[in-house]
């Protein structure tokens, strides 16, 4: 996966990770609820998605089912960030996002144990 998310292609996929396959019908209805967009805009979006390659549409209904899982869109997510905020450097990305932060012993242990498991 190549293709960034932007932010709104990102809102109607959310609405597909938590509620899985939806027709276009539903998701604009949601989006329409929850977002307050009207039905094109959130058609519009899913044909972006689909042209990406994010998500299948089929008959009838036009059902549209996620091809990208969240944790997929994550890890790419996270790559561009780390590449282009910190230049590519893994250790200056988590240095960021820990100086700050209160850790409990328990935040520290899975930390790491998530570190650990990495490199076996």
């Amino acid at each position: 996966m190549k293709d960034k998310l932007f932010e709104s292609e990102a809102k109607v996929m959310e609405i597909l990770w938590e509620r899985g396959s939806l027709t276009a019908k539903e998701i604009s209805l949601i989006a329409a609820d929850t977002i307050g967009w009207n039905k094109n805009t959130t058609y519009t979006v899913i044909k972006k998605l689909e042209s990406k390659g994010f998500i299948r549409r089929d008959e009838p209904n036009f059902i549209c089912t996620p091809l990208v899982s969240r944790g997929e869109a994550g890890k790419t997510e996270a790559k561009s960030l780390v590449d282009r905020i910190f230049g590519g450097s893994r250790k200056a990305l988590f240095s960021a996002l820990l100086e700050d932060e209160e850790l409990s012993e328990s935040d520290i242990a899975q930390l790491k144990e998530l570190i650990e498991n990495r490199s076996k």
